[in-house]
C-alpha cells in the first residue's frame, strides 16, 4: 500500500494539486521540507551530529517543529492535498543516539514519543480547522546508519534490519502509519529496513538518494538499485531525496520502466553535490525558478508521483512553489 492509498480510501482525488501536481495523476500528499538545514541556517538552532530529535524534549523545541510542520500544513490546505507529518528522527538510530550521550533505552523513547507528538499535532491541525485527521498521516522517519553519502555504513541486509529494528518497534509501537527511511546509500540496507517494517506489520518506503550522475555515492546506478531492491524485498513507495531534481533526472533513460515504482520526491534546492554542501558555512539556497521548472521536467517522468516536498536548502516557500500554491 502507498502513501496515496490510504486504508481503503484516497481523501485526495487524483489531478487536486492545482498547477503543483503532476500532468499525468496529480499529487496527493505534501510532506515538509529540509527541517535540519532550516533550523541550522535559518533560525540558529544548535543540532549536534544534525540531530533535530533532541528538540522534543523541552517546550521550546516542540514549539520550533510545531512551527515548522504547521506551514507545510498552510501548503496542504492551499493545494487540496493531505499531510505527511514525518517525525524529526533521521538522526535517532542506535548509533547516533548513543554519539550524543544516550542510551539504546533513549532511542526506543524518543522515537515513541516522536510519534505520539505528531499525533497530537495532528489532532490540533484537526480541531483548528486546517486538515481533517483523515488527511494527515504519522510516519517515523528513518536515516541511513552512517552518514547518507559516500561514507556510508557497510554490512549485510540481515544486520541491518536488526540495527534499524529499534527505531521500527517503537513506532509501530506508538501507532505509526508508515515508516520511510531516507538518503539511503546502499541496497543491502534499504533490503534490511523492508525486513525490519515487515517484522513489525508497518508500511514501509525507501528514498535512496543520488550522486549528480544520478547514481547513488557507490556508483550504482539508480535504476540497478531499485530492481535488485524489488527483486529482493519491494516497499511499499519509493522516493528519491537530497539530491538536485538534476541529478535525479540524469539517472532516467528514455523508457526506464523502475520510474513507474517512483512515488515521491524531496529534492534539494541546491545543484552542489553532497561533497560541497557538506563542506559550505553558508546555506545554498538554489535558484527556486530553475528548482520548480527543473521539476516540472521530471514530475512528466515519473508517472506514479503522488509525494513532494523538500530536503536540504528547502523550506516552506521552496515546497509551496513545487506545489504552485501560496500558503
Amino acid at each position: 500500500m502507498s502513501a496515496g492509498t490510504r486504508h481503503g480510501s484516497d481523501p485526495v482525488p487524483a489531478g487536486s494539486a492545482s498547477s503543483g501536481g503532476s500532468s499525468q495523476t496529480g499529487f496527493r500528499w505534501v510532506t515538509d521540507g529540509g527541517l535540519e538545514t532550516d533550523l541550522i541556517f535559518r533560525h540558529g538552532v544548535d543540532l549536534p551530529l544534525f540531530a533535530a530529535h533532541p528538540l522534543l524534549s523541552d517546550p521550546h523545541g516542540r514549539s520550533l517543529l510545531t512551527s515548522h510542520y504547521s506551514g507545510f500544513a498552510e501548503v496542504a490546505c492551499a493545494a487540496g492535498a493531505g499531510l505527511l507529518l514525518e517525525t524529526p528522527t533521521w538522526r535517532a538510530s542506535p548509533d547516533w543516539v548513543a554519539a550524543l550521550g544516550g542510551s539504546l533505552a533513549d532511542v526506543l523513547q524518543v522515537n515513541f514519543e516522536s510519534i505520539v507528538f505528531l499525533a497530537g499535532l495532528a489532532e490540533n491541525l484537526g480541531a483548528s480547522g486546517h486538515l481533517t485527521r483523515s488527511r494527515t498521516r504519522v510516519v517515523g522517519v528513518i536515516g541511513p546508519r552512517g552518514d547518507g553519502d559516500i561514507r556510508s555504513a557497510t554490512g549485510s541486509a540481515d544486520e541491518f534490519a536488526a540495527y534499524h529494528s529499534f527505531q521500527v518497534g517503537a513506532f509501530a509501537e506508538a501507532g505509526a502509519e508508515r515508516v520511510t527511511a531516507y538518503t539511503l546509500t546502499s541496497v543491502s540496507e534499504a533490503v534490511g529496513v523492508v525486513q525490519a517494517a515487515r517484522d513489525h506489520d508497518l508500511e514501509v518506503a525507501i528514498s535512496f538518494t543520488v550522486e549528480t550522475d544520478g547514481r547513488l555515492p557507490d556508483g550504482t546506478p539508480l535504476d540497478a538499485a531499485v530492481e535488485s531492491l524489488w527483486s529482493q524485498a519491494p516497499p511499499d513507495g519509493l522516493l528519491v531525496n537530497c539530491a538536485h531534481p538534476a541529478h535525479v533526472a540524469a539517472a532516467l533513460d528514455e523508457g526506464d520502466s523502475w520510474a513507474e515504482r517512483v512515488t515521491g520526491l524531496r529534492v534539494n534546492a541546491s545543484r552542489q553535490s553532497h561533497a560541497q554542501l557538506d563542506a559550505a558555512e553558508e546555506l545554498d539556497e538554489g535558484d527556486l525558478t530553475d528548482l520548480v521548472a527543473e521539476h516540472r521536467r521530471l514530475e512528466d517522468r515519473l508517472p506514479r508521483l503522488e509525494i513532494v516536498g523538500g530536503c536540504c536548502g528547502t523550506d516552506v516557500r521552496h515546497v509551496a512553489a513545487l506545489w504552485g500554491v501560496t500558503p
